[in-house]
């Protein structure tokens, strides 16, 4: 009976308390830190949508500067995109083309004294 037992323990795996303990640890830190970027990157996608759109309006095309910062005001509002202004974006006008582009950093606290410093660039003809 005894030549038995050495077999089985061979034969067990599995995961210990401490690794087990480690891999939860990096599970959770990866979790709080996409917590924290993932309203960035939303913010994001709703600042390149709202460009493509200020970009396109029809009603816009022989539109003085000011006129382009106000509708992309608007849009901002809707939809509560507190990272960029009006102020912020460069207008650019190609032919009859008109291109709209901003450039910013966002900071993010992650804990105590660490924050994480993200650049975004975002253009209406990208």
């Amino acid at each position: 009976m005894d030549s038995i037992y050495p077999a089985i323990r061979n034969k067990q795996q599995g995961v210990s308390l401490s690794g087990l303990l480690i891999w939860s640890v990096i599970i959770v830190l990866v979790a709080i830190l996409g917590m924290r970027l993932v309203p960035s990157f939303i913010e994001y996608a709703a600042i390149k949508h709202a460009l493509i759109a200020t970009a396109s309006d029809p009603g816009l095309q022989n539109a003085r500067a000011s006129e382009f910062r106000l509708a992309f005001n608007k849009r901002a509002a809707i939809d509560e995109i507190k990272s960029v202004s009006g102020r912020d974006i460069v207008i650019n006008k190609q032919n009859a083309q008109v291109m709209l582009s901003v450039s910013y950093t966002v900071k993010k606290p992650l804990f105590a004294n660490v924050s994480l410093s993200i650049d975004f660039e975002a253009a209406s003809n990208q």
